[in-house]
């Protein structure tokens, strides 16, 4: 298996344990767990956001475009047309709310990065989508 299947294999797998995350903390809302299931997926989202941004770097170096971080691979995979630029927005806000998560722990921008996550899992889902589709 070459290096992008793997990656995009990865990347699907770490989708399905993100939405089970954030399943099983919904389920877990008014429960002494709460927390540690919010963090958990909090997690979850940042090993996603890791995977998908390495999968759209590879995915850009099969079409001979060469970036080196987050930021410039979101740009360049817009540059290029697979994907619209209200997601490029929000993927470029995806950086800011992971780098909020990995840097600093603060509960309410834990609880802040939670609410957005059912709408970061389903723009992960569109990117995977789009790299699967023109492969």
């Amino acid at each position: 298996m070459d290096r992008l299947n793997k990656i995009i294999n990865d990347f699907e797998k770490s989708i399905i344990r993100l939405e089970e995350a954030i399943l099983k903390t919904e389920n877990s809302k008014d429960t002494e767990d709460y927390p540690f299931f919010r963090d958990s997926a909090i997690q979850r989202f940042e090993f996603t956001f890791e995977i998908m941004w390495k999968a759209i770097k590879l995915f850009l170096e099969k079409e001979g475009i060469i970036c080196r971080s987050p930021r410039s691979c979101i740009r360049e995979f817009f540059s290029t047309g697979y994907i619209a630029e209200g997601d490029t927005r929000k993927l470029l806000q995806m950086i800011e709310d992971r780098n909020a998560t990995v840097h600093t722990y603060k509960e309410t921008v834990a609880e802040e990065i939670f609410k957005k996550l059912p709408q970061h899992l389903n723009l992960t889902k569109k990117i995977l989508k789009s790299i699967k589709d023109n492969i």
